[in-house]
């Protein structure tokens, strides 16, 4: 990959950038793969065909979130499970715990990820790929590919323009939004990442029991768009007159909407247009994503 360094929403979003390393691959393989994760995860794996991939839920058993990852099938016996950089390692222990005598084994790939971002995307040539994925970023055009080395000729984007890219599409990552006490629905993920339809998989009660009351949970997680520069490092508080209200768990600068912005986690307490007080300023609550393309 090349320079120059591209930074600033703004600038990717009429661009086109790249950043390595954002995101890590779990291998599933064996005669018993399919059967395997049809039980450990959200998604009905049991009807996707080679190359499809879907968002799915890694639960522990009391329904919290161990990982949000995209699983791919490669054939009838090979499933890539990718995930956020660094939570490769989580997946494999999570996974272990329930695969005794199974004949499936878990093995984080050999590979770095690039991601390629902009309305381009798509028509970029990569060297070094074994594995190209496609999303989208709040219509933001992504692809992510995997390989030993992958490399493409468009120029870099730092981490701090990829995250807050991140949050204006309203996507929560891992260790950030999303933890082992993270109760999925509160972070907008169930309708892209479960099958209602696919029978029992580890975690399953506490989802079908939420959605069955319309996902009503203690708190939600919303965008905030800030009136002055924000202070927002650190564990940040909202709060409304003086009361708690909700944490801030990811903030960047948005060129897009020139302005500092954040994912919070907010209580019922806080409806969307209200105004917050956080980070020494104050921000107003809006819906997701802050900024669609």
């Amino acid at each position: 990959m090349t320079t120059p360094l591209l930074s600033g929403t703004d600038a990717v979003r009429s661009g086109l950038a790249a950043i390595a390393g954002l995101r890590q691959a779990v291998l599933a393989e064996g005669p018993e793969a399919e059967m395997f994760l049809q039980g450990q995860l959200s998604q009905d794996i049991a009807s996707m065909a080679p190359h499809d991939s879907r968002w799915s839920l890694l639960l522990h058993p009391q329904g919290k979130i161990s990982a949000w990852l995209r699983v791919t099938r490669l054939d009838a016996e090979r499933f890539l499970l990718d995930v956020d950089e660094g939570w490769a390692d989580e997946v494999i222990t999570r996974l272990t715990r329930f695969k005794l005598r199974t004949k499936c084994e878990l093995t984080i790939a050999p590979w770095t990820s690039l991601t390629i971002v902009g309305a381009g995307a798509l028509d970029v040539e990569v060297q070094g790929g074994e594995l190209e994925l496609h999303d989208s970023w709040a219509g933001l055009p992504v692809v992510i590919v995997f390989g030993a080395s992958p490399t493409a000729d468009v120029a870099a984007m730092d981490l701090a323009t990829a995250t807050a890219l991140r949050i204006e599409a309203g996507i929560p990552a891992m260790g950030s939004e999303l933890d082992d006490s993270t109760i999925p629905a509160a972070a907008g993920i169930v309708e892209r990442s479960v099958s209602f339809t696919k029978g029992c998989y580890t975690g399953q009660e506490l989802v079908a029991r939420i959605d069955s009351r319309g996902n009503n949970v203690p708190r939600r997680l919303v965008g905030l768009v800030f009136d002055g520069e924000a202070e927002l490092t650190g564990d940040v508080e909202m709060t409304v007159d003086g009361q708690a209200v909700g944490v801030v768990t990811s903030a960047a600068r948005s060129g897009a909407l020139q302005s500092d912005i954040a994912l919070a986690y907010a209580t019922r307490a806080v409806d969307y247009g209200d105004v917050v007080q956080a980070g020494g300023t104050t921000a107003r609550v809006q819906e997701l994503p802050l900024v669609l393309s």
